[in-house]
């Protein structure tokens, strides 16, 4: 079996009485699609934050391709190729779908933002960004100003622009978070093209998209992983259906 790309031992985070992280320990192996589920108030989001280096923990370690990371900040995690798109969209709104593409190609290959106009001229950076909008199902909608996608659309291209970074990890932070239905599957298939070739940790509410995606999940319940395995095993899992995910698979 191939070494995890991603470790985490022992992580711990603590606000004041409150522990969001309890003793968080999880291995994502490379090409894996790994889910990470639990209830309102699990730690999810504190989760994610440690891993990309928002968030520094109290105690434990994180290990990425076989290097300690643990004291490094997200900017030096996304330079390594830990990348993470958020559950709020964040894209330049005043932009082209494709000049934020191709502001993100910009950025991975070490030029200031401040450079942008060259992000609209240059054909180096504009030839990956168009594919990567075509990968993403965008490619017809590359001159739309961002601020004129639908919800969904916005969401595809962070996810473009994350791409674009040509990441190792991928952190997709309820990446259908907000999209209707339609929507959802359209994201959902997407990222099913990405399996294998990209590996991702996906934290996710909607339990049809977990399910479909997912190589293996991870149930977080109060800060602690309570269980690990595949889709199959969860759901079946005694424990998981008690403090999660109880009459929702029934159903």
């Amino acid at each position: 079996m191939a070494e995890p790309l991603l470790d985490v031992q022992g992580l711990v985070k603590g606000f004041g009485a409150l522990r969001a992280t309890d003793g968080v320990t999880l291995d994502v192996r490379p090409g894996e699609t790994h889910a990470i589920i639990g209830p309102n108030g699990a730690g999810k989001t504190t989760l994610i934050a440690q891993l990309s280096g928002d968030l520094r923990p109290d105690a434990g370690r994180i290990r990425f391709a076989g290097e300690d990371i643990t004291a490094l900040g997200a900017a030096a995690r996304s330079h390594k190729g830990l990348a993470r798109s958020f559950q709020i969209t964040s894209v330049y709104r005043e932009f082209s779908a494709l000049d934020n593409v191709a502001l993100a190609v910009q950025a991975h290959a070490g030029h200031s933002f401040r450079f942008w106009r060259e992000a609209r001229r240059d054909d180096a950076l504009r030839a990956p960004a168009r594919a990567i909008l075509d990968e993403v199902g965008l490619g017809s909608r590359a001159q739309v100003l961002s601020a004129n996608l639908a919800h969904g659309e916005q969401r595809q291209l962070e996810v473009a622009m994350v791409l674009a970074t040509k990441p190792r990890l991928l952190l997709l932070d309820e990446p259908v978070a907000g999209m209707g239905p339609d929507e959802s599957q359209r994201m959902v298939r997407f990222l099913g093209t990405l399996k294998g070739r990209q590996t991702i940790v996906l934290v996710e509410h909607d339990m049809d998209a977990v399910f479909t995606l997912a190589d293996r999940i991870s149930v977080l319940v109060y800060g602690r992983i309570i269980a690990t395995g595949t889709p199959q095993e969860i759901r079946a899992n005694r424990e998981v259906r008690a403090a999660y995910l109880g009459e929702e698979m029934d159903a």
